[in-house]
This record gives C-alpha cells, sequence and structure tokens, in this order.
C-alpha cells in the first residue's frame, strides 16, 4: 500500500509555485501589482482562489471585467487590465497562460516504482526512474526510456522502444515493434500496432493482405482515449513530431500524418492517406484512402473528402464532398432557398405551358386563314 501511494503521489503531486514576478520573467512579459505573490495553480474564472492564475483574451470591443479581481493574478491584454490589478500583461493571453500551466503543474516524471503485479519480462530494457504500475504487461525484447510511466493495466508488445519521458495511462496497448518519441502521451485506451484492415478478393472470398508493419510516433505527441492507429501493412504508419490527435479518432494503415497536425475526435482516415504538416482537421471527418491533405489546410467538422482528392493547403475547406468554405457557403446558402426555387420553376413552367399552348393557338389559326 505505502508503494501504491509513492506511485501515485509521484505522478499526480508536482504542482509548482512561483512568484508573479519570477513567472513574468521566465515568460518574458512585463507585469504589474505585487511581484512577489506566490502562484500556485491555474484556474478558471469561476473556480479562482487567492492563489490561482487566470486569462482573459479580448472578445470583440465590447468586452469587460469585473472590477474585482476573483485570482491572485491574470494574464490579460494591457487594454483590459485595471490599475489595481496583480496582473502579466500579453498580447496573447491565451498562449502565455498554457506556458505557464507548463511551469505551475509539469509534466509528471517516472521515479522508479514497479508494481508487485506488473510482468516484466527479463529481456525487456528499463531505463532509470522509470514507473510501472499494478497489472502492466511488457515483453521480451521492449526498450523503455528513462522517466517514463506506465499506468495500470498497460500492455507493451515485443521489441517495442519508448523514448524518454512517456506517459501511458490505463489500459494502453501497443502492440509489436511500436516506436514512440520522447514525451509521447498516450490516454487511456488507446490502441498503437494493430493489424490494418486489408484484403484482397478473389470474387468469392477475402483473402487477408499482409499486415507485418510498424507505428512511429515522433516527439511530443499527444494522442487521445480509444484512439486507434494501425501499423503499416508492409511499410510504417507515422504520426509526425507534436501532432495532438484527439479521443476516438481511427488512423487506417499506411497513414501519414505530419508535424503539428491537430485531428479532432471521431476523425477516420482511411489507408495511405497523407496528412501534410500543420494542417487542422475538424470532427467527425472522413477520408477516403489515398487522400492528400497539404499543408496549412483546415477542414472542418463532418467533411468528407473522397479517395485520391487532394486538398490544397492554406485555405479552409468544409462539406460533402470537401470543397473550398467560400463555395460551401455559397451553396449552402441556394440549398437553403431550394423551396423557393422550386415553387419559382412551376411558377414558370405553368407560364410556359400557357405560352406554349397560345402559341399552337395561334399557328393553327393562322394555318387556317385564306
Amino acid at each position: 500500500m505505502e508503494k501504491t501511494q509513492a506511485l501515485v503521489a509521484c505522478v499526480f503531486c508536482l504542482a509548482m509555485s512561483y512568484s508573479i514576478s519570477d513567472l513574468a520573467k521566465i515568460l518574458g512579459l512585463p507585469y504589474q501589482g505585487d511581484g512577489s505573490q506566490l502562484l500556485t495553480r491555474v484556474s478558471n474564472w469561476e473556480e479562482a482562489d487567492s492563489s490561482s492564475l487566470i486569462f482573459q483574451e479580448v472578445r470583440g470591443k465590447r468586452t469587460t471585467l469585473p472590477e474585482r479581481l476573483p485570482a491572485a493574478c491574470i494574464i490579460a491584454s494591457p487594454a483590459l487590465v485595471l490599475s489595481g490589478w496583480n496582473a502579466i500583461l500579453s498580447d496573447t493571453p491565451k498562449l502565455h497562460f498554457a506556458r505557464a500551466a507548463q511551469l505551475l503543474r509539469p509534466r509528471p516524471q517516472g521515479k522508479g516504482f514497479c508494481h508487485a503485479t506488473a510482468v516484466v519480462s527479463p529481456q525487456a530494457v528499463i531505463g532509470r526512474n522509470v514507473d510501472i504500475g499494478p497489472y502492466v504487461t511488457v515483453a521480451a525484447g521492449t526498450f523503455i526510456g528513462d522517466g517514463c510511466i506506465l499506468h495500470a493495466g498497460v500492455v507493451v508488445g515485443e521489441n517495442c522502444r519508448l523514448g524518454e519521458q512517456c506517459i501511458l495511462h490505463p489500459a494502453v496497448v501497443l502492440y509489436d515493434r511500436v516506436e514512440l518519441g520522447h514525451r509521447v502521451t498516450l490516454h487511456a485506451g488507446a490502441v498503437l500496432g494493430g493489424d490494418g484492415f486489408g484484403y484482397v478478393s478473389d470474387g468469392k472470398r477475402q483473402e487477408k493482405f499482409p499486415q507485418v508493419g510498424r507505428v512511429v510516433i515522433e516527439e511530443d505527441v499527444e494522442i487521445g482515449c480509444h484512439t486507434t492507429i494501425d501499423r503499416g501493412s508492409l511499410g510504417t504508419t507515422r504520426i509526425g513530431a507534436g501532432a495532438k490527435i484527439d479521443n476516438l479518432v481511427q488512423i487506417a494503415h499506411n497513414v501519414q500524418i505530419g508535424r503539428g497536425v491537430i485531428i479532432a475526435a471521431q476523425t477516420g482516415i482511411s489507408g495511405s492517406t497523407v496528412i501534410e504538416d500543420h494542417a487542422i482537421i475538424g470532427g467527425q471527418v472522413g477520408f477516403g484512402d489515398h487522400a492528400r491533405v497539404e499543408s496549412g489546410a483546415i477542414i472542418g467538422s463532418k467533411a468528407g473528402i473522397l479517395p485520391g482528392k487532394i486538398v490544397r493547403g492554406g485555405e479552409v475547406y468544409w462539406g460533402v464532398p470537401v470543397r473550398p468554405l467560400r463555395e460551401y457557403k455559397r451553396l449552402n446558402a441556394l440549398f437553403g432557398r431550394l423551396p423557393e426555387m422550386k415553387d419559382e420553376i412551376d411558377t414558370l413552367k405553368e407560364a410556359l405551358k400557357r405560352l406554349e399552348e397560345a402559341f399552337r393557338n395561334l399557328r393553327h389559326r393562322n394555318s387556317g386563314s385564306p
């Protein structure tokens, strides 16, 4: 019990404290007010207390704040800050608040604990200060880098490689030969390295195509709960450095995702799709196989990308099938007018019918005259 409590303490009790002046100096920002005031946590406005740091962005011309600050300090634009407040002044407060949060609650570090119920192969190599929780399984040939944390029920297959300071939350599964870079975070239930969905038909039955590749996750990637990433069929499924993938995302075999890509929940990416650096993918987007999204493209929620489609970089896209946002808005506006347009068309058809009848009558009269 004491060892278990020690593991919980090393993982969850990591809050740091900084004075306002020290934090502002680290962030490279000016401040006003009592620089000696200690900050121990970040908070929203509703739950702030006397040691909290909060932030506020400018939202339109009418952004106003209460006269009384509910927290110890605020990060905000100089235009919003009142003279009596403790404040760190920033033109990008949300960004600097995120950086401050990483300082006040730094990434957990392993302490070298292994629970008695864990099963670790003698042929596995475990680095320094690695925490291995209850009922974790680590198979032969696997290397786990310094400072990693494997929470309860994690399964790591054979010949995997984990970089330093990786965090695997409960029930994460790594199939054989999965590779993680440094500081990768996998949230509960994520499964990496399962077989891709690849079959070949002879017209009567489906033959399984080999799924013998691997999954490589580069450094500083975060992957949400119950996301699944399939191994390459013959090569590698790769997630680039700094990518952030939400919960319940399906990434198929041979997919290549670039650096800094963001993918929201419930998106499905079919095999051999390429998403280039810094693209942003909304929730519930569906990709056909062999599609390509160029660098910097933004795809809105519930869009559908047809197989082989190339989505050009630097633009915003929406709709099914996906199209540039300006075109989607124009077509959507027309779609809203369809009932009215149908009535207009019906009226025109009726008028045309009357004109045709009148024309036929006129021809008939003319043909019968002497």
